[in-house]
């Protein structure tokens, strides 16, 4: 059974990882453009003129797929706010979508903080159910997005009474 909710909502996001170049690839891409520039000089050597054009289209290769890959992901979380509920639809990789429903009297936020007292972790937890949320977001978007959370949370909680 599928209910929808024709009111307004207090709170809603759509979280979707940062699309930025991770360490790895950064590296990854050096490495592959410092190999596509370096190939031709290979030519001064007795190398066939088909290894280097090989080694080349290979580097040029290895750059598309790492520039294609970081725009492409299908992750994303997606957490609405009302007065009468909570609803988390989070969509994994491979584009599978889980759907969690709470109530906003017994869901609780927990927020996980560092030493400089910065968010690591935006979670709820509903009896011994704990789901964390934005776990791809940055410290910044965090806290952030912690903060705005308790405080819709706050107000469903508050129009419930």
């Amino acid at each position: 059974m599928h209910t929808t909710t024709t009111t307004t909502p207090l709170f809603a996001a759509e979280l979707t990882p940062h699309r930025g170049m991770s360490r790895r690839d950064g590296w990854l891409l050096g490495v592959l453009a410092l190999v596509l520039f370096l190939a031709p000089w290979f030519l001064l050597l007795p190398v066939e003129l088909a290894v280097v054009a090989g080694v080349m289209a290979l580097a040029g290769l290895g750059m598309v797929v790492v520039l294609a890959r970081r725009g492409r992901s299908r992750r994303r979380e997606h957490i609405t706010v009302w007065a009468d509920q909570v609803e988390l639809l989070a969509t994994d990789e491979r584009g599978l979508r889980t759907l969690k429903r709470f109530q906003p009297a017994s869901v609780r936020l927990l927020l996980t903080r560092d030493a400089d007292e910065k968010t690591t972790a935006v979670q709820l937890r509903h009896g011994k159910d704990v789901v964390e949320v934005g776990a791809f977001l940055s410290l910044e978007d965090r806290s952030s997005f912690g903060r705005a959370l308790g405080t819709a949370l706050r107000q469903a909680r508050a129009q419930r009474r």
